[in-house]
């Protein structure tokens, strides 16, 4: 069964792709031709993943699920959050992010964040949302060369290591995006999927 993902982002498809059951093949936005910058203009991460499932929808009527995801620092009052990916403006540069994070908790001893993921999955004609949170802390300085966005700054609870530090399997076991997709994954088997 083919699932579009609406994402032109390699990194998280190839994560999504070896957590799924086998039966299921992840269709990429590439795979579809659609190059449009699909619009992510909601206040929330759920809003932005609704937003880009029903462009999909919308143009090619075939069954899509769209994530969204933030960091969000309890010191920063929930930053980077929605703007996770453009924090440090619209180049969307992971480094620059991470690095206006690292300063602005410069000297803050509560280091407490969490990443959570928003899937908005388009089924048969019906939205159905599914989120997933990791707990952590936020480094005083990025650590590891796994991963992608702010995998370097950010330790799980309980792991001693960054995101960053962890074989893609490692983090597949505990991410927030992983706990998103096994809600969705769960849904989807109830729904008997050829």
């Amino acid at each position: 069964m083919k699932l579009v993902f609406a994402t032109h982002n390699h990194n998280k498809a190839k994560e999504i792709q070896a957590l799924v059951p086998e039966g299921i093949t992840i269709v990429t936005l590439d795979d579809l031709q659609c190059f449009e910058d699909i619009p992510e203009t909601a206040p929330t991460l759920e809003g932005n993943a609704i937003q880009k499932a029903e462009y999909i929808v919308n143009q090619f009527n075939l069954n899509v699920f769209a994530d969204d995801t933030g960091l969000e620092v309890e010191a920063l009052n929930g930053e980077p959050g929605v703007i996770s990916a453009r924090y440090a403006g619209e180049q969307r540069d992971s480094n620059q992010n991470m690095d206006l994070v690292l300063e602005k908790l410069n000297g803050i001893e509560n280091r407490n964040a969490q990443f959570r993921t928003a899937i908005a999955l388009y089924w048969e004609g019906e939205m159905h949302l599914f989120e997933g949170i990791v707990k952590g802390t936020m480094r005083t300085e990025k650590s590891g060369d796994e991963g992608f966005g702010y995998d370097p700054i950010f330790e799980p609870e309980n792991c001693g290591k960054t995101f960053a530090e962890m074989s893609l399997d490692e983090k597949n076991k505990m991410s927030h995006r992983a706990r998103a997709l096994e809600k969705m994954i769960a849904f989807l088997t109830t729904k008997k999927v050829d």
